[in-house]
């Protein structure tokens, strides 16, 4: 543990965050982590269940005095995106995240952090091991795999669970009470390519700097998709130069905004065909310097218009030899670059109900052009199943309509506003009484568990919080020290007030 929050811990909170911070926990690798949090309940001697999902629930019975008050759920989730600055060389699969203190905030070095949501597991641990904290029944689910389609929420037996409030922990900003959130949809659309033999001059186009986020609460922000930018910079050069594309590829996760993308294409050149004395080397190297020029005038024209949303916008042009390599078939290219310019991406319908509430949205998240396939995974999210599944029959018939194939990988509900909540009011009386000002009550695009677990447990009155974050899914994701603290501090209160 960094020894700057040593002396200012509070409750273990930042022991406990740096210990899970410590083992690898990206989604689909959780058994280190789900086993972490059960040899935690053990040495708490507290009851907990281990599931084939990974998913931990850890109960810890009322203090005296509370034995009739209603149990509380506090429910966060284990796993976290895995983003990295190009440069690294982190092992998410086997290396802890490096965490770093500058000022008030924690961040990594050079990765995501993954408070979101390892604070909501330190949170949960340093309040079961609370001796002194008088509460009602707690029992605490910690999810699996919600970063990439709340699998492990899908999968969580809830029968044994008696809480009638419960109390997600996965919320970014302190001071705002959320009560609703978006539905979602994750999908891939497939695009067999065809391919041809070539030969030339292969040039890597790289873009980067790009602010990037979180496709729910980021979407909004008129972040630029680092894939679409690529998507247009080759329509655009194509309008002045002939090319080959061998390969295309932007982002790494669904619900993250990419911020970089790569092509390599193929400068082409005829060698069975050039006239003897003909210079096949100079006539590559001076097309590469006018489609290097050309692609210097675009970039210049895209920094113009992005100068105030994207002010890092870069671009990279690398001369990558001659070779024979196979550029996808005219055809397969333009139907690849068709489906990426043309299918639905950022902010697709705002709420009328809600001033400056996204309801429906679609992030271009992962793209790929491999050797037989392209391949497009989405993130959809609206606050409407209706509209939810208009737009991913969209995507379909988009994809249908070029010869590809639609898959829905995993699909969440929406977490409705509840009309009546005594879990709200309570937050809310004790919030006015400790910081003297109002809590903002609101809803979100970003997608929780909270929809899918309001439907296991009928009747659960739900709301949600959590400390100061900023862009978080990105390798600039940073924790509020002081804003961590003074939402524990609230957290305390909330188990220790009797809920009127």
């Amino acid at each position: 543990m960094i020894k700057s929050l040593e002396q200012i811990d509070y409750k273990g909170i930042f022991r406990y965050f740096s210990e899970i911070s410590a083992i690898p926990r990206g989604s689909g690798n959780e058994r280190k982590i789900s086993d972490y949090l059960a040899a935690f309940a053990k040495s708490q001697n507290l009851e907990y269940t281990q599931d084939e999902a990974m998913n931990v629930i850890i109960i810890k019975e009322a203090t005296e005095g509370y034995e009739d008050e209603p149990a509380i759920i506090l429910q966060g989730h284990m796993d976290m995106v895995c983003e990295k600055v190009k440069e690294s060389t982190h092992d998410f699969l086997n290396d802890g995240i490096k965490i770093m203190v500058d000022g008030d905030y924690i961040h990594a070095d050079g990765t995501t952090l993954g408070a979101d949501n390892g604070i909501a597991i330190a949170y949960i641990m340093a309040m079961l091991s609370d001796e002194e904290l008088p509460h009602p029944r707690i029992e605490a689910i910690i999810t699996a795999d919600e970063e990439v389609g709340m699998h492990g929420a899908h999968a969580l037996d809830c029968t044994k669970l008696k809480g009638k409030y419960m109390i997600n922990l996965d919320s970014e900003e302190e001071g705002y009470l959320l009560v609703s959130c978006a539905g979602g949809l994750r999908t891939t659309c497939s695009l067999p390519v065809n391919r041809v033999d070539g030969y030339g001059k292969i040039v890597r186009i790289k873009i980067g700097g790009l602010k990037g986020g979180h496709s729910g609460m980021d979407i909004d922000k008129n972040r630029t998709n680092a894939s679409r930018l690529l998507g247009r910079l080759l329509f655009d050069l194509r309008e002045s130069y002939e090319f080959g594309v061998i390969t295309m590829q932007g982002g790494f996760k669904d619900n993250v905004i990419p911020r970089e993308a790569e092509a390599d294409i193929l400068i082409g050149a005829d060698k069975d065909t050039e006239e003897e004395n003909s210079d096949i080397e100079g006539a590559l190297c001076q097309r590469y310097e006018a489609i290097k020029d050309k692609i210097a005038q675009l970039m210049k024209v895209y920094q113009k218009e992005l100068a105030t949303s994207e002010p890092e916008l870069n671009f990279e042009v690398i001369d990558k030899g001659e070779a024979e390599c196979r550029p996808l078939h005219h055809v397969s290219f333009e139907k690849v670059l068709f489906m990426l310019l043309n299918m639905p991406d950022g902010v697709q319908v705002m709420s009328s109900d809600i001033e400056g509430l996204v309801e429906s949205s679609l992030n271009v998240g992962i793209f790929n052009v491999g050797e037989e396939k392209a391949e497009f995974t989405d993130s959809v999210r609206s606050s409407y199943g209706s509209y939810k599944y208009f737009m991913g029959s969209k995507l379909e018939y988009l994809i249908s309509f070029l010869g590809g194939e639609y898959k829905v990988n995993s699909d969440y509900p929406a977490w409705e506003y509840m009309k009546d909540s005594r879990l709200r009011e309570h937050l809310q009386r004790i919030y006015k009484s400790m910081y003297q000002k109002d809590m903002k009550v609101e809803a979100i695009h970003a997608g929780l568990e909270c929809g899918i677990l309001s439907e296991k447990l009928p009747g659960i009155d739900i709301v949600s919080i959590g400390p100061d974050m900023e862009r978080v899914h990105t390798v600039d994701e940073r924790l509020s020290i002081s804003s961590t603290i003074r939402v524990y501090k609230f957290l305390e209160q909330i188990v220790k007030e009797k809920i009127r």
